[in-house]
């Protein structure tokens, strides 16, 4: 069962696992930091960097918040502070626990940093890293997915789906394929537990448009529409 503890200190806090991370501070979210104790491993470019590193035998991810669209260029990654509970570390932090305890196929939360500067805030997240995985688009950028692994993706976004979980940006990116063939969804940053059921339909469709971008973007993606069936036998099962 996880240990969770908050630290407050000078317009920081600190949310964290004591099992997985005991008495953590700011320099830990700090890429520099695991750098310079030659713990880095390496990092995936996306609207920032997420960066790989070791820490007691257990590999995790550090991630930054920053901001996309046009207001990314402005603020990069500032938020409007409201609250802690508000915040979009807080609540990513708190939606992957609740997760677990539904025994989702998530990232484990480890730790998040709020840090309060006047009305803004900047936020980070650690969590423990999806062992032996590649993200599906990766995957379908080197070799087509079997039918069953394609019926394994439509039965994991409809366990979400079950317990109404909301992902902001279902696209192929965040989906990972371990190498026992499990599926896991990643980035829960905007998401949330959401009442009604015509979302669910708009899920799917944003991860449908993502597969037909990456089709034209390519010169090598092994996707066909034939495969979009497999998914929907996946998750209309």
């Amino acid at each position: 069962m996880p240990d969770f503890h908050n630290i407050n200190q000078d317009g920081i806090t600190i949310l964290f696992d004591a099992q997985l991370l005991p008495n953590p501070d700011k320099a830990l979210f700090d890429p520099q930091y695991w750098r310079t104790q030659g713990l880095l491993s390496g990092g995936a470019k996306g609207r920032g960097t997420t960066y790989f590193f070791r820490y007691q035998q257990l590999d995790m991810v550090l991630r930054h918040y920053r901001r996309g669209g046009l207001i990314g260029k402005l603020l990069q990654d500032q938020y409007f502070f409201t609250g802690l509970e508000h915040t979009r570390a807080w609540q990513e932090f708190y939606l992957l626990a609740d997760m677990q305890q539904d025994q989702l196929p998530a990232p484990v939360p480890v730790a998040a940093l709020i840090e309060r500067s006047g009305l803004a805030y900047r936020a980070d997240l650690i969590t423990l890293r999806i062992p032996a995985s590649v993200d599906v688009f990766q995957a379908l950028s080197e070799r087509a997915l079997t039918e069953n692994q394609w019926i394994s993706i439509g039965r994991t976004i409809r366990q979400l789906h079950d317990q109404q979980i909301f992902h902001h940006d279902l696209n192929i990116h965040n989906l990972m394929l371990d190498q026992q063939d499990k599926i896991w969804i990643i980035d829960f940053d905007k998401c949330r537990r959401k009442g009604g059921q015509k979302w669910k339909q708009q899920n799917l469709d944003r991860l449908l448009r993502s597969l037909h971008k990456e089709k034209q973007r390519q010169s090598s993606f092994y996707w066909q529409q034939s495969d979009w069936d497999g998914l929907l036998a996946g998750y209309n099962r």
